[in-house]
């Protein structure tokens, strides 16, 4: 089961978004629960983190969709969000908030399947998997998909998450042998980055999570390279 949001202050593109998602779902055999929302304000109040993807509205009368997913953000960093406009210019402006996609109005039934194929697709991917981690007096288990990097420092393994660090017994090597080989890269001796964390890279620089970690010069093509292949990976 899927569940879909819907933000959209126009009745008949709302009704339009709800029929194309049940048509879509006829037609691939997925089952999709959806919950329309007027206004940005409406999705934001008490929101709650149980959404796989939100289809959002740009220009909203109270709370525009930009405005919107950006509080969504602080709250939930995993929903997709794909933006519904009329205006290319401001979807553009979607990588602040980390968006999958945009469609444009008038909207057909193929460009939009498309990027449900895609938001989906992503879904999938990130169908929790686990990694066993040994810690002072016991063992932890740690959701792969929530692991933003490791670090190494002082022989010990620090796993960064959203809202804690895991410090683990262990050696890079051994990160590196345990994680998808698609899905993290080490970009230097002390680091192992996963790229679907990553939200910036300058010079020999990457944000990862809101932090800088330097890539080496001998990793930087082949970061690159592993990066470039992961978005098209997940693109297609």
């Amino acid at each position: 089961m899927y569940r879909i949001a819907v933000v959209e202050d126009d009745k008949t593109y709302a009704v339009q978004l709800k029929e194309y998602l049940a048509r879509y779902g006829e037609e691939t055999g997925h089952k999709i629960t959806v919950t329309v929302f007027q206004d940005g304000e409406d999705i934001v109040t008490d929101y709650s983190a149980d959404f796989d993807i939100i289809l959002m509205d740009v220009e909203m009368a109270f709370m525009d969709g930009m405005t919107a997913a950006e509080k969504i953000r602080e709250k939930d960093r995993e929903v997709i969000i794909i933006f519904i406009t009329n205006m290319p210019q401001y979807a553009i402006q979607g990588y602040r908030v980390d968006a999958l996609d945009y469609v444009l109005k008038p909207i057909s039934y193929f460009a939009f399947s498309q990027r449900i194929d895609r938001a989906l697709m992503r879904v999938k991917r990130k169908e929790t998997t686990y990694l066993t981690v040994a810690q002072k007096g016991g063992m932890r288990k740690l959701d792969v998909s929530k692991i933003s990097y490791v670090e190494v420092r002082d022989h010990l393994l620090i796993y960064h998450l959203p809202d804690e660090e895991i410090v683990a017994k262990g050696s890079m090597n051994d990160a590196e042998s345990a994680l998808d080989g698609r899905l993290f890269f080490r970009c230097n001796r002390c680091y192992l980055v996963n790229l679907e964390y990553v939200e910036d890279f300058r010079g020999n620089d990457v944000t990862v999570a809101g932090d800088l970690i330097q890539v080496s010069r001998s990793r930087k093509k082949p970061f690159l390279d592993a990066l470039n292949n992961y978005m098209n990976e997940v693109g297609n």
